[in-house]
């Protein structure tokens, strides 16, 4: 099966390493033309640089902050002004680690704006355009943990599951338009925010961190964490015409890690 997204143009957020780098990577090589956001500028003109331009593409990026919603919230109007995208990738850092004692209020309105209202927001921009175009792709990072939550990670079960619940609502809304909406339970994949997490756990147990890694792998089916590679994979197929009947989903990639159907 051929997959092209030739002609298509994409925004895919946390870009600049790890998921959302190899969802990048694997859009471009498909035909796309994508724009990258993160934070770093130098990372991201590092990416740039090595894209393929195979099918004549010209990529961009947008440095921003997910965490600083009134300044993401201007760049990204600015961006939408002038530009339009037929792919969405709605994806951000992770929110601190911790269980549900450990977090107050204000960690959950901070929560809440990294990755709930960044992601509505680009998505009520990104729609107009697609709407007329009567075509349209939104994705969404989410996590495992929306349907088996993760004790230390309070925060992301929180807020990642208002994210689904939401995509799925829209994805109702606008199934006329022909315009999908899915959503992406990620489970453990070999990226930094894996290793920081691993080693905070580590520094907790007072046990060496390839300890943590160990038992992580243990607890996957196929006894491995995920290549970034095969996430681009998953996302390529459902941004293309392949997946054009498959909207209001949530899909885990997880090695078979969630127990629950």
């Amino acid at each position: 099966m051929n997959i092209s997204l030739k002609n298509k143009k994409a925004l895919i957020g946390g870009s600049s390493g790890g998921i959302g780098k190899a969802i990048a990577q694997q859009l471009a090589e498909s035909g796309a033309s994508v724009t990258l956001m993160a934070r770093s500028q130098d990372k991201l003109k590092n990416i740039i640089d090595k894209l393929p331009t195979d099918h004549g593409q010209s990529h961009h990026y947008l440095v921003v902050d997910f965490t600083d919603f009134k300044a993401y919230k201007k760049i990204i109007a600015r961006y939408f002004e002038e530009n339009s995208v037929d792919i969405l990738v709605n994806n951000t850092q992770g929110p601190s680690a911790g269980n549900a004692l450990e977090k107050q209020t204000e960690d959950y309105q901070q929560a809440f704006e990294l990755l709930f209202k960044t992601v509505v927001f680009t998505t009520e921009l990104a729609l107009k355009k697609m709407q007329q175009n009567h075509w349209g792709r939104i994705i969404n990072v989410a996590s495992v943990s929306v349907k088996e939550p993760l004790s230390y990670l309070a925060l992301s079960n929180t807020i990642r599951a208002a994210v689904v619940t939401w995509a799925k609502s829209l994805a109702t809304d606008v199934g006329k338009d022909q315009i999908t909406v899915n959503s992406i339970l990620t489970g453990y994949f070999d990226t930094d925010r894996i290793a920081q997490l691993n080693a905070k756990k580590a520094e907790q147990l007072g046990i060496p961190q390839n300890d943590v890694r160990a038992e992580m792998e243990s607890k996957v089916p196929l006894q491995r964490i995920g290549d970034p590679k095969e996430y681009g994979y998953l996302v390529a197929f459902l941004a293309s015409d392949k997946a054009a009947y498959i909207t209001g989903t949530q899909i885990p990639i997880d090695g078979g890690l969630l127990k629950s159907l």
